[in-house]
């Protein structure tokens, strides 16, 4: 059955099984105030996403969640089966970078230790998959906080401050057996394995390369990556460099393994590729929302390789939208997708510094599951620039009881 914390949640026994539950009704979004200028704590925020709701798309509870322990630059959580919560670092109390994972107890979520071995940690840390029947756990790696914390600089991607590996883990004995290399692999972020839990594959987005690289289990048990989805760079004038990456910050799959989402946010894209043959991904579907090259901006595109013109500024119920599709959510029957705009309050007030006045937004995209597409749904918007104590950014999307990219099967 899926991992839950505390024996909470719906529990659905597999993947497909989960598509037969509910529709979602309410979201929840962490959202951030540090280094926005706004003096006030991150909060999370409900958002009510039934139609039938009086408060549809109205945040209808914030909860303050202001940091009550000393734990360093931590990323992403899963549940595991034993009860706990596992959750990734991306470096020390100091900035320094350190892959490594902390242990809560899945009741009273008091820290119990990390989950690897005493000096075991990665050099450098940021998301994590695991696969129990396969014994293998595989993370990924961004960059250390000090780095990263303040804003992207060229010259350290130059000097090879930013991470371009994988490690693959012994999930038993907590300790890293194979790193991989990635070419064209510069800051792998979000990984997904294959939702079924036998499946020995799947898929990360390296950021600043913006490829999409598979890795699969080879016949003698180690792993192997290899890239399958490139998004040209485009040659552009008005920018930080002469070439903009699509920077895919967010991917995910649907809990049927047919279709991978992923969001370029400085171009603006949001993409939709039919991975039936997870070698050969094909692309269905494209939806631009907002992004860097929008005619009528600052940034002038001198060379493309996939476009003939800009794309419009996205508007929606008046509002123009500010950033780019950044983190992203999938219903459970694959029908619509849930989009924030806002990365990293340091990256965001360099590349978007409209996000730091006017907060970020949510937007929804219904999805075509037949033949594959998206479609902006007009008459959703939730606009986290209007929070009572100042605009918000709104950041990474959850369900109460499990989603597509936290539910793991075992």
């Amino acid at each position: 059955m899926a991992t839950k914390c505390g024996n909470c949640g719906p529990g659905y026994s597999t993947p497909l099984e989960a598509m037969k539950g509910p529709r979602e009704e309410i979201i929840y979004l962490p959202c951030i105030y540090r280094n926005t200028g706004t003096e006030a704590p991150d909060y999370l925020a409900t958002v009510d996403v039934d139609p039938k709701s009086p408060q549809y798309c109205q945040v209808i509870e914030p909860k303050d969640i202001h940091a009550k322990c000393e734990l360093a630059f931590l990323h992403t959580s899963h549940c595991l089966a034993s009860g706990e919560v596992m959750i990734s670092s991306l470096g020390d109390v100091k900035g320094n970078g350190k892959g490594g994972f902390v242990l809560l107890d899945g009741e009273t979520f008091e820290v119990k230790g990390t989950w690897e071995r005493p000096g075991g940690a990665a050099p450098s840390g940021y998301d994590f998959w695991y696969q129990p029947r396969h014994n293998v756990m595989i993370s990924t790696e961004w960059a250390a906080p000090n780095v990263l914390r303040d804003g992207f600089n060229p010259a350290d991607v130059e000097a090879g401050l930013y991470g371009s590996h994988l490690y693959v883990w012994d999930w038993q004995h907590h300790e890293i057996v194979q790193t991989l290399s990635l070419k064209d692999g510069l800051i792998p972020l979000e990984i997904r394995f294959l939702h079924n839990p036998d499946a020995a594959q799947g898929f990360v987005g390296c950021a600043l390369s913006s490829t999409i690289q598979r890795f699969y289990k080879n016949e003698g048990g180690t792993w192997s990556v290899e890239k399958v989805i490139q998004v040209p760079p485009k040659k552009v004038k008005g920018w930080l460099l002469p070439e903009m990456p699509g920077l895919i910050t967010d991917i995910l799959l649907s809990l049927d393994d047919r279709f991978l989402y992923f969001s370029n946010w400085l171009h603006g894209d949001l993409r939709q590729y039919d991975i039936s043959d997870p070698q050969r991904p094909r692309l269905t579907g494209q939806l631009f929302l907002g992004g860097s090259i929008v005619k009528g901006g600052p940034v002038q595109v001198l060379e493309d390789q996939e476009l003939k013109s800009q794309p419009e500024p996205l508007v929606v119920k008046g509002k123009r939208v500010a950033g780019g599709p950044q983190m992203i959510q999938l219903s459970l029957d694959g029908n619509r997708l849930y989009v924030t705009t806002s990365l990293y309050s340091a990256w965001d007030k360099q590349f978007y510094p409209d996000l730091i006045r006017e907060g970020s937004v949510m937007l929804q995209v219904d999805v075509d599951t037949v033949k594959g597409g998206l479609k902006l749904n007009p008459n959703f918007l939730v606009d986290f620039g209007k929070e009572p104590l100042g605009p918000a950014l709104a950041h990474e999307l959850r369900y109460p009881g499990g989603d597509c990219s936290s539910d793991i099967w075992i």
